[in-house]
This record gives C-alpha cells, sequence and structure tokens, in this order.
C-alpha cells in the first residue's frame, strides 16, 4: 500500500472522476439519449405497477398535503414527463421514436442549473493514493463545477448551523412552552406534508397479493433536528430519543406487545421504526403483518396497540431517571460496541453514505456519524411521545377481505365511506376520519392488558470483548497473512466432520458457529418438504422470546431448512455464544417433544402451527404474482432439474380435497423433523472468529448432547441432485417430431402472467454448455469471462438501444447438480416474447462479432479484470466465514473420495487467466511458467471456439426460451399449445423430462 500511494492516483480513478465530474461541469442532454431515459422511466413505472409496495407508497404520498412536493409523483412516466406523450409499442430494433407531447430537454438543463452546482454538492472519494494525491485529483475533476449562487446555504444541519438559519440552543421554547423542533415544516414553509387534514384517518387498501397489515403513521420532528443533538455545534452527538422508544414499541420480550399479539395468533410481525425520514417531516411507523385471525381481531390489535403506547407514556412521564434511561444506556453501550468493532464494509456504500453526511456532520465525524450517542434526554423523549396520538396519526390497514363487505365485522372501518382509486398505479382504498369517541378510547384506554409489562433489561450485551488470538498460548505474528491459513480439521468421525480456524487477521471478538444436518428425509416428498418448512417457522415463533436480547445485543442465530438439509448457525460476540448455541439446540428438541403431545396438550402451540401453516400457504400462492422474469425463471428450474416438486404440489398438501381428507397435523409435523434433525444423517461444521480449540471442541459436545444419536448416512443415501440435458435441434426433432428441426430454439416453455394488471412479458433465452465435470477449469473460466464481458454488451444493446425494457440481463447459470448454461434475460412492457426472443438470438450473434473484432488487449484487460474479482482478498470476518463455509457445502453431496473441500479452488480458478508470465513466479520467486494460455491471442481463440461450439450452432446449441405473456397477450399463447416444441404447463414439462439424460455430478476440482 505504502508503493501504491507513492505511486500517485492510478489512472483509472483519475479517469472515473474525470468522466463523472463532467455530468456536473458541462452535461450533453443528448437528444436521442433523453428518449431512451423517458422510456427506461417508463418501464420502472410499469414494472411497479403490479408491486404492492410502490402502489402503497404512491398512496402515501397522494395523501398527502397537495402544496407540499412529497405529495408529487415521484417515479414519473413517459406521460407525465412529456406532458401528454405516450411511449407506445416499438417495432424494431433501432433508435426508439419520440412518443409524442413536449420534450423536457428544456426543464431538464433548468433544474440542472439551478440545483448542480457545488453549494449542493458534497463528495467523496476512496482510493489508495496518498491524501495529497487524490485532493490534487479531485481539485483537477472538480475544479470547473460551478460555485454557489451568493448567499446560497445547503439543506444540511452543519451549512444551516453556519449560516444562523438554525440556532444549536438545548430546548427553544414558542409562547406556549412547547418545545419547537426548528426543522420541522421549515424546508418548504408554509407547506406541510401531514397535517391535521392528513392525519387523524383510518385508510383502508385492497392488495395484489394475498398480505395483511396494520401500519400507524405518526408525524415526528425530523431526526436530525439540533433539538436532538447536543447543542455544541458539529459535535452533533445525538440523544436520539426515537431509538429508545422505537426500541420498547418493537420490543419482543415476554410482556411487549408484540409477544401478546403473538400468542394470540393475530400478527407474524411487527416493527417499529422510521416510515419516512426528510429534512422537512417525520413518520414515525409501527408495521403488523397480521393473519388471518388478526384481520378479524383487528378492533383489538389497535386497542391493545395504544394501551402499549400508554404504558411506555406512562414509564417516560412519571419516572424522568428510571427504566427508560437505563434502556437508553444500554442501547448506547451496544452502539459503542457495534462502533468500536465495526468491520470494513463495501467502500462504494461507505462512500455513499459519507457523502450524504457531510450535510448533516462535521468532516471529522463522518466515520463515527450518529454512533456517538448522547446522554439521555427526557424532555425531548416526551416530546415525541406527545405526538404517538390518534389524532396525529394515519392508520393504513390492508388486506384482501376489505373489498368484501359480507365479511366486514369489524368495528373499526371505513366501510361508510365509497371506494377510490389512486391514478398513478391503481390502489384500491377508501378512508375515513376516527370518530371523537374512538380518538378518546386510544388515547386514554379505561384499563390495559395485564399481560404487557416493559422488558427487564438485556442481560446478552457482551462484557468480555478480549481476542483469543492475544491469550499467551497462541502466538501471532504481525507480518504473516492469516487470511491464507487454511482451516484445520479438527474433528474427523463417520458422524461429523468439524473444521476450526481462530481469527488473527480481523481481531473482532466475534465468532461464527456452523452445522449442517444433512438428511435425505427432508424433500422425499412435497409432503415432507411442506412439515418441515412448516416446523422452522414454529420454531422461529417459538425461539423469538428466547433469543430476542441477544439478537439487540449482536448475537444472532437461524436455523433453515433445504431440501437436502437443515442448517443451524450462531454468530455473534464470542463471550455470549455459547450459551446461545445450548439454548437452540436445546429447544429445538423440546419443541419437537411437545409438539408430539397432540393440540389438546398445547393448545397455544397448535395455535402457533395453525398460522405457520397458514403464512406458508399463503406465501406460496403469491408464487403466481411474481415477475414475469422470476416465472420465467423458475420454469426453467423446473424443467432442468431434477428431483424437483412444483408449487402447486406444495399447495396440494395444504388445501384442496386432498389435504382436506388428510389434513397437515402438528404431531405429524414433528414427527418428520425429529426424523430429519435427530435421525440418520451426516453431519459437517465449522467454528470460526475469536475461538480456539478448546471452544470448538466444546462446541461439539453440546452437537453431540443433542443430535447425531442414530448411525451416520452411507454414501449412496444422500441426497444428490441433478441437471438434466436439454435437446439439441435433431434430439428435439427425435421427441416433437421433424417440425422442430429448423427451430433456432428447439423447446420453449410458456406461460401467462396471473394478475390482469400485469403489462410485462419476459423471455429468459438459455444456452447449456457442459457439466462442470465437463468444463473443468479452464471451461469455467473461459463461461465466466464470456458472461462477465457479455452484461454490458446486452444492457447496452437490448436495453440502451432498442429500449426492449427496465429488466436485461446476461449472465452465467449454475445448476443444481453441476449444470451449466449461458441466459440473456429481457422483461418487457412493449414487445411480446416471441419478438423478444428473436431479439435475444440476434444479440447473440451480434456479441460474437463483437469479440472477434475486439484487440487482444482488450482480452487481455477483461481477463485480468475477472481475475483480479476472483481473488479479491476478504476485508471483513462474514466474508472469510461465507468462503471456507461455502468450500466445506460443496463437498456434502459427493462420495467419500471427495470429501475435503478444496479452500484454494478459487486460486486455481484464476489461474487459468493469468496471461502474465511475471505471475507465475512462485513464493522464491522463480518463475515456472504454468500457464493455460500463453497470450492474450490464444485466450481470445480459445473463447471464441467455446462461443462457437455451444451458443452459436443452431444444430448443436441446447437452447431453450421461457416465454411469459402478460394477460394481454393470452390468445397468442392459447394459439401456442400443442404446438411442437412448445410445452405451455408442467405436466408437460414433467412428461418431457422423462427423455432428458442428467449431467454427470463428479466434482470438477
Amino acid at each position: 500500500d505504502g508503493e501504491r500511494r507513492s505511486r500517485g492516483t492510478s489512472s483509472a480513478l483519475s479517469g472515473a472522476l474525470d468522466r463523472f465530474a463532467q455530468f456536473f461541469v458541462s452535461p450533453l442532454f443528448d437528444t436521442s439519449m433523453l428518449e431512451r431515459e423517458l422510456r427506461a422511466v417508463n418501464s420502472e413505472y410499469l414494472n411497479g405497477r403490479t408491486a404492492d409496495n410502490w402502489r402503497n407508497f404512491q398512496l402515501l404520498k397522494h395523501g398527502s398535503s397537495a402544496g407540499h412536493p412529497f405529495s408529487k409523483f415521484g417515479c414519473g412516466n413517459y406521460n407525465t414527463l412529456t406532458d401528454g406523450g405516450d411511449a407506445g409499442p416499438k417495432d424494431d430494433g433501432g433508435d426508439a421514436p419520440f412518443g409524442g407531447g413536449t420534450s423536457p430537454r428544456d426543464d431538464l438543463v433548468e433544474f440542472w442549473t439551478d440545483k448542480y452546482h457545488s453549494g449542493n454538492l458534497r463528495l467523496c472519494v476512496v482510493g489508495r493514493a496518498g491524501l495529497d494525491d487524490l485532493q490534487r485529483t479531485v481539485e483537477d475533476a472538480f475544479g470547473e463545477v460551478r460555485p454557489a449562487p451568493p448567499n446560497f446555504v445547503a439543506n444540511g444541519i452543519v451549512d444551516r448551523i453556519m449560516a444562523g438559519t438554525l440556532t444549536p440552543h438545548a430546548h427553544p421554547r414558542d409562547s406556549d412552552d412547547d418545545l419547537v423542533f426548528q426543522t420541522e415544516h421549515s424546508t418548504y414553509a408554509p407547506g406541510v406534508a401531514f397535517g391535521p387534514d392528513q392525519l387523524g384517518l383510518l385508510r383502508e387498501v385492497v392488495p395484489l397479493v394475498e398480505s395483511r397489515t396494520l401500519k400507524i403513521f405518526s408525524a415526528v420532528p425530523p431526526l436530525d433536528d439540533p433539538v436532538l443533538r447536543e447543542s455544541r455545534p458539529f459535535s452533533l452527538r445525538e440523544s436520539r430519543p426515537f431509538r429508545v422508544l422505537s426500541h420498547l414499541v418493537g420490543h419482543e420480550s415476554p410482556g411487549s406487545l408484540h409477544h401478546l399479539l403473538m400468542e394470540e395468533g393475530w400478527i407474524n410481525s411487527l416493527a417499529s421504526g422510521t416510515g419516512i425520514s426528510t429534512s422537512d417531516f417525520c413518520l414515525a411507523n409501527v408495521a403488523i403483518t397480521l393473519t388471518p385471525k388478526g384481520m378479524r381481531h383487528r378492533d383489538q390489535v389497535l386497542a391493545k396497540t395504544w394501551q402499549w403506547f400508554a404504558l411506555i407514556k406512562d414509564a417516560v412521564m412519571n419516572d424522568p431517571h428510571g427504566v427508560i434511561e437505563g434502556y437508553h444506556d444500554e442501547l448506547k453501550r451496544i452502539t459503542e460496541i457495534s462502533f468500536k468493532y465495526r468491520e470494513m464494509g463495501d467502500p462504494t456504500d461507505f462512500c455513499s453514505a459519507a457523502a450524504e453526511r457531510l450535510f448533516d456532520y462535521d468532516p471529522e465525524k463522518i466515520l463515527l456519524g450518529s454512533a456517538e450517542v448522547g446522554e439521555y434526554d427526557v424532555e425531548v423523549a416526551r416530546a415525541f411521545l406527545e405526538r404517538l396520538t390518534p389524532q396525529n396519526s394515519l392508520v393504513v390497514i390492508t388486506g384482501p377481505e376489505l373489498g368484501d363487505e359480507e365479511i366486514e365485522t369489524s368495528d373499526v372501518s371505513a366501510r361508510d365511506a365509497p371506494w377510490q382509486e389512486e391514478v398513478r398505479y391503481g390502489a384500491k382504498y377508501r378512508q375515513i376520519r376516527v370518530t371523537d369517541e374512538q380518538r378518546e378510547q386510544w388515547n386514554h384506554p379505561s384499563e390495559i392488558d395485564p399481560r404487557l409489562r416493559l422488558p427487564g433489561l438485556n442481560e446478552f450485551i457482551p462484557k468480555d470483548l478480549s481476542l483469543r488470538c492475544d491469550d499467551p498460548e497462541h502466538e501471532t505474528d504481525s507480518n504473516v497473512d492469516y487470511r491464507e491459513e487454511l482451516p484445520d480439521l479438527l474433528i474427523d468421525t463417520p458422524k461429523l466432520r468439524m473444521w476450526h480456524k481462530m481469527d488473527r487477521t480481523f481481531r473482532v471478538p466475534k465468532t461464527s458457529i456452523r452445522l449442517q444436518l444433512t438428511s435425505p428425509n427432508i424433500y422425499r416428498s412435497p409432503r415432507t418438504i411442506t412439515l418441515n418448512r412448516i416446523f422452522q417457522k414454529v420454531l422461529s415463533d417459538d425461539l423469538n422470546s428466547y433469543v430476542y436480547d441477544a439478537s439487540v445485543a449482536g448475537c444472532n442465530y437461524r436455523v433453515s431448512c433445504t431440501p437436502s438439509a437443515y442448517g443451524i448457525s450462531v454468530s455473534g460476540y464470542s463471550e455470549k455464544l455459547p450459551h446461545l448455541l445450548d439454548v437452540v439446540t436445546s429447544r429445538i428438541g423440546g419443541l419437537i417433544d411437545e409438539m408430539k403431545e397432540g393440540d389438546d396438550a398445547h393448545p397455544a402451540l397448535a395455535g402457533i402451527f395453525q398460522k405457520a401453516k397458514e403464512n406458508l400457504l399463503r406465501q406460496t400462492k403469491n408464487y403466481v404474482f411474481d415477475s414475469p422474469y422470476e416465472m420465467g425463471s423458475y420454469n426453467l428450474r423446473m424443467l432442468c432439474e431434477t428431483p424437483v416438486w412444483h408449487v402447486d404440489d406444495y399447495v396440494g398438501e395444504m388445501e384442496g380435497p386432498d389435504a382436506e381428507e388428510e389434513p397437515l397435523t402438528m404431531k405429524e409435523c414433528a414427527e418428520v423433523a425429529e426424523q430429519c434433525l435427530f435421525g440418520r444423517s451426516k453431519a459437517v461444521s465449522l467454528c470460526i472468529g475469536n475461538i480456539d480449540e478448546k471452544g470448538s471442541q466444546e462446541v461439539s459436545k453440546v452437537i453431540g448432547n443433542h443430535f447425531l444419536k442414530k448411525r451416520p448416512l452411507i454414501d449412496d443415501e444422500t441426497p444428490r441432485f441433478r441437471s438434466l440435458r436439454m435437446p439439441n435441434r435433431s434430439e428435439a426433432a427425435q421427441i416433437f417430431g421433424s417440425s422442430t428441426d429448423t427451430s433456432e430454439v428447439p423447446l420453449v416453455y410458456e406461460a401467462v402472467a396471473h394478475s390482469d394488471s400485469e403489462e410485462n412479458n419476459s423471455v429468459e433465452l438459455m444456452m447449456q454448455t457442459e457439466s462442470s465435470t465437463e468444463l473443468g477449469f479452464e471451461g469455467l473460466a473461459i463461461q465466466e469471462l464470456v458472461g462477465s464481458m457479455a452484461y454490458n454488451s446486452a444492457f447496452n444493446q437490448l436495453r440502451t438501444k432498442e429500449q426492449l425494457g427496465y429488466i436485461v440481463s446476461a449472465f452465467v447459470k449454475k445448476m443444481s447438480g453441476g449444470g451449466n448454461a449461458f441466459c440473456v434475460l429481457v422483461q418487457s412492457s412493449n414487445t411480446l416474447p416471441p419478438e423478444l426472443e428473436e431479439r435475444c438470438l440476434r444479440w447473440v450473434e451480434q456479441f460474437r462479432k463483437e469479440m472477434e473484432e475486439m484487440p487482444d488487449e482488450r482480452f487481455a484487460m477483461e481477463a485480468a479484470a475477472v481475475k483480479a474479482n476472483l481473488l479479491e482478498k476478504d476485508i471483513k470476518l462474514a466474508e472469510e466465514i461465507s468462503s471456507v463455509w461455502g468450500e466445506i457445502l460443496s463437498t456434502v453431496p459427493h462420495s467419500e473420495h471427495f470429501k475435503n473441500p478444496v479452500f484454494d479452488r478459487v486460486e486455481k480458478f484464476a489461474d487459468v487467466l493469468t496471461l502474465n508470465l511475471d505471475d507465475s513466479k512462485d513464493d522464491d520467486g522463480v518463475v515456472e511458467d504454468t500457464r493455460v494460455f500463453k497470450s492474450a491471442a490464444e485466450l481470445k481463440k480459445r473463447v471464441l471456439e467455446f462461443y462457437d461450439e455451444y451458443f452459436m450452432s443452431p444444430e448443436g446449441r441446447r437452447a431453450v426460451s421461457s416465454r411469459v405473456y402478460n394477460r394481454k397477450a393470452k390468445d397468442l399463447f392459447d394459439q401456442n399449445i400443442g404446438k411442437p416444441g412448445v410445452i405451455s404447463s408442467y405436466d408437460d414439462a414433467r412428461m418431457l423430462k422423462q427423455h432428458f439424460p442428467s449431467n454427470p455430478t463428479a466434482p470438477y476440482w
């Protein structure tokens, strides 16, 4: 790094900054590019019309004051941006024609002139050069950015305090002695986004997908207001009252609102936080996802929520330095620990966050940011709580039942109001003003449920943060890069293989413990995988009250169920982790025993089981509302992999005639989970981080005490998934007849989007290569290089130039069982799937020409970029854990001959792309020419041969097209049913798969 700094700023960074800066100096606003971007925005808008999150956000904006900028249409579409234009369909691959209306170019130039000057800009640059070199580079690139207008003050806390428009007094008050938040409603005064006319309302919304939510939005001051920070300028330490209040509102321990509502079976989740945060206003938000039972009892849910608010208010108002201050202090301690041991992150994310912080923090504080917490301020906390009232809140209830008047029984309802439709996204809603009587009941509940009580203080906050690598018995050499050190195989028995690595690199007091229990029983049938997924949900609900404090304090657990295995992981601060692991593993067995005793013995647990089953059914059925490209990708997986169960198989286990005749029961669920978790299995584990061998041995004892009681699986019992080889043209002709022997794509899988409002079509063109076994390191490296180069070309041609749609990609697809393919994906609102497929095929040909015309030096650069990406060093412990655990898991499906992980597999992979002879030096500096390709020209030749072999030959390529039509084009779908080479359902696919051979599964390494 020192050598790099001495060489100054790299030409790559200098060039990138120069190009980037030109937008802020002299942008072109090219008319042809403007038209393309208009169409891209319109495509994004159309994608959002069938997404409830987009619809709900626009409805929130629609309901704000028309005089405030927040009410404006944030996304825009072709019509609004051109004052009446229409994007319309496109018939060819040329430049998009102007769709009418008025060009917004003059408005864009005016907006740029008004906003894009130095007063409004903050810049962060991260580079490996020295600070003086980086400063010179920035000054050279951005030196011509226009200065701010005279007397201009940026809309940030630092600038406004310096300019005197904000005064950092501790507690300014108005004539009524109320606390004044200076930034509130100040930016767009006299406009107020959410005032009395927009609050005190109950709004009901009918969603597109099956979901039920209850949200309470309360108008509160902006969270960066000076009153919420200590008084001296530029220190800006935050008293953060809202964090404490939000922490309490969303708490999940026994006695909390969350625990009570979960116990009743009324909710799936409860979260508290900031719904909307701007420089002018903020909406505090309590978001509750309801069960169908909870929707029927939403009056009680609302009543209990306001009772919970009242309980918290009482503690704040009447106990100024008691338990609430204790919660503040423990959150402050958690924040301090988190900051002290925060690891490196992605530099792009850091740049973005740091540039934004420069508006609200002194430059010396941008690393610390909001981690510097001040003392508890009871007056500010009280002022916040005074805003949590029905008259200052908007209650939004979402559910499919709301449109059915016959089942509407709730007392708190907008049934007397007419249904309306939001103009931009079409959200169906109605709303009424909350009555004075109802406001009074919520504001001053006559009683508070005795089950509600404030939580105790957190016992999981770590005290011992020492590092095992600093213990006297562990010698650490500062000159050694311990990232190169491989994990040790600590335990190697037929029942358990455990690896261990003590961290000496990242030096954080954190540990991760991973365990995978492979079982052939999980995916044995649609019923068994469904029961296991239900058990996973029941366990998550059950464990929540045990481990919530641990998660707040930075210790987390996860129990996951995949088709081949159960995964158990605990991670976080080392001191508390063994206890957390024991709690989780002990409770798994205890829960199974209770569930086996049946509904009558444990009615509350039976309610949790029923809720888990309903949630899984809802989530599974909502699959049909996935975007077209997601549906198309799923269909390809169903066609190309085996064994697989279709989503309809899962639904059939939970509802319908067969499910009514043979319902899923809690007892059966426990028995199936017990067989998978405690029956015969193959176990692998990893202990990594701030843990030594002795600690890892203790972990193995915990695992042995709870699992691994039965004899292990033999090789042939290990579940293995395979990828199938798709037919080429001649093979398809043998299956479908000679009418397919001229088709460029021998097999087409067609489907229709479920939603009537879905306006998009999609195509995913998949061209198989070979299995990883057959490709080997060389073939896989070439495939990766092709995928890396192809993405930008496809995006530029199909999205930027041809304007086919907002979602365009070209990528390498990895399938279960070692299958590989190259895919081109497009989702479009203006072009039908057959035409999309044709455009993709023409791009495949075009990209071949582009590569042929590339100079050898460009190939060398592309290979170097892919290699650098592969060899990028782990910059935090979580990255090392992910890569090491991934290599361990890759060995599980294979026989005992391949049981040892190849931890340097990525390095071997990257070696294929080494072109420079100097890069072939061994550790002693001796050059040993091990290069696969001796020159860039040789690499280019091999890439083109690879491309020709798998993608360019209509006769030989194994191509499948997955088409999804919008509802308007269903007639075209219907016309294709039964045509040779076209399948239109999973029943067709299931029959067809009998013709396909499977790929070899032996590991390529």
